[in-house]
């Protein structure tokens, strides 16, 4: 309650010093307008002019309509002949003192709704923006009790078929075993840092620290990073002749390259190699990941990137749940001004996604 008052006092206060400011500027102005040529006829526009700053950058009406009425009495009083006396009555005057006061009344509300719309749709941006983010989260723990679940009861099945049988199996079970523990443990990381990853956005305010980072050198990283995970996957890369550098967190892209690359592994049923394809068009750079696999379902398309996988024994999800890491990249992509997508061709499927260039892109 407290709080309340004080604010109130600090918002009449800011009224009275904002309505007295652009009164005194407006009788300044007129007044000089008045010595310097006797253009009496404009200062009614200079207190209109007022009277809009005032409903501008104040709260409320209540400045406005006031600041009407004296503008309305100060161009009377001061600047209306007999000058320094009031005269309400002379010809002609009334209805130029009605009209005056109606226009600056009327100016002063419609700018003051204006002011309260946009305060409105401002409020309401903030609120899908949180319902947005309210979204994400639910569909991150959705998706985190799928995905996450698949390659931890691997790890749990592996170790504890190694202890209870490893006196009686073969080298090369042993090592498929360990593999796989070691395969699956990978993945479990990968979630890891893909959690990292949008929590930084979060934390954020859904906005990345970028800079201007070379297209090559980043899609170099990604790949480096890549082949540490799945050392035996193929992957054919094409970059732009000319040097680009686009703005963006580094980090956060080549994570977003790492995972899309990583689902063409895991969820296109096949062993032939993988393209990343990137160019540069209409004021973005364009990522491109194709496989040479099944494709994706097309029931699925539309909700790909929502976070949650609605079926995960369908082909393109026999492996592990794909949903967390596209609704990761989704996120990234989205934070940088992107967009993302993915599409089924005649031989496997194709993952896009955008950057925007900025300024300085070609050195």
């Amino acid at each position: 309650m407290n709080k309340q008052k004080i604010i109130s006092k600090r918002d009449l206060l800011r009224n009275f010093i904002v309505t007295f400011f652009c009164l005194f500027l407006a009788t300044i102005l007129s007044y000089m307008m008045h010595i310097l040529g006797g253009y009496t006829n404009n200062v009614g526009i200079i207190y209109m002019m007022a009277v809009v700053l005032i409903s501008r950058y104040s709260s409320g009406y209540i400045p406005g309509v006031i600041a009407s009425f004296i503008s309305v009495i100060c161009v009377n009083f001061v600047f209306t002949y007999p000058y320094m006396a009031f005269n309400f009555f002379m010809e002609g005057y009334p209805v130029t003192f009605f009209a005056l006061l109606i226009i600056s009344i009327i100016t002063s509300a419609t700018t003051t709704h204006l002011k309260e719309q946009s305060r409105i749709l401002n409020e309401r941006e903030k609120l899908l923006m949180e319902a947005e983010k309210e979204a994400l989260r639910a569909n991150l723990l959705r998706a985190i009790s799928h995905d996450l679940r698949t390659p931890l009861t691997g790890i749990i099945g592996a170790s504890s078929i190694y202890l209870e049988n490893s006196d009686a199996m073969q080298e090369s079970e042993k090592t498929n075993l360990v593999s796989n523990i070691r395969e699956d443990a990978n993945w479990l990381l990968n979630m890891v840092e893909n959690l990292l990853s949008v929590t930084r956005i979060r934390d954020t305010g859904a906005q990345v620290s970028k800079h201007l980072e070379p297209l090559e050198e980043v899609a170099s990283e990604a790949i480096e990073r890549f082949h540490k995970r799945l050392p035996e996957s193929i992957v054919h890369v094409t970059v732009p002749h000319e040097f680009v550098m686009v703005p963006m967190d580094a980090t956060l892209i080549e994570q977003v390259i790492i995972n899309l690359l990583e689902n063409a592994v895991y969820h296109s049923n096949s062993t032939e190699p993988i393209s990343l394809s990137i160019f540069v068009s209409d004021g973005y750079a364009w990522f491109e990941v194709r496989d040479q696999g099944v494709g994706i379902s097309p029931e699925r398309l539309d909700t790909l990137f929502d976070g949650y996988t609605s079926s995960p024994n369908s082909s393109y999800d026999s492996h592990k749940g794909m949903g967390i890491g596209l609704s990761i990249c989704k996120a990234i992509v989205t934070a940088h001004g992107g967009k993302i997508s993915a599409a089924n061709e005649e031989h496997g499927a194709v993952f896009t996604f955008t950057l925007p260039l900025g300024e300085n892109a070609y050195e």
